[in-house]
């Protein structure tokens, strides 16, 4: 399955964003996930869905980022609100297959919060 991150752009601090994820097949029972990686700084995890909707965040995201999913579409989304500059990343959405994302990566999309 392929995965294609859309929704990214430039933002000033304290607005909202959506990002998009569209999968070329069926997400399933799939555990899937958002992940990020800022300018010299290793790739980290900012949000995770399962099959049954139980989600869990990054503490520096918590209260701020939505994860969501439509099995119908095979489609991830992340509402991200009330960004900061620190949320400056190129955001990738992967499959979660036992507690890891899957060694593969898209081509992500970038998100700049500045004023």
């Amino acid at each position: 399955v392929q995965l294609v991150e859309g929704g990214g752009g430039l933002v000033q601090p304290g607005e909202s964003l959506t990002l998009t994820c569209i999968a070329s097949g069926s997400i399933g029972t799939s555990d899937m996930g958002w992940y990020r990686q800022a300018p010299g700084k290793q790739r980290e995890f900012v949000a995770r869905i399962d099959s049954n909707l139980r989600a869990d965040y990054s503490e520096s995201v918590k209260g701020r980022f939505t994860i969501a999913r439509n099995d119908a579409q095979n489609t991830i989304n992340l509402n991200m609100n009330s960004l900061k500059p620190d949320d400056t990343a190129v955001y990738y959405c992967n499959t979660i297959v036992g507690g890891q994302p899957f060694d593969s990566w898209g081509q992500g999309t970038q998100v700049t919060v500045s004023s």
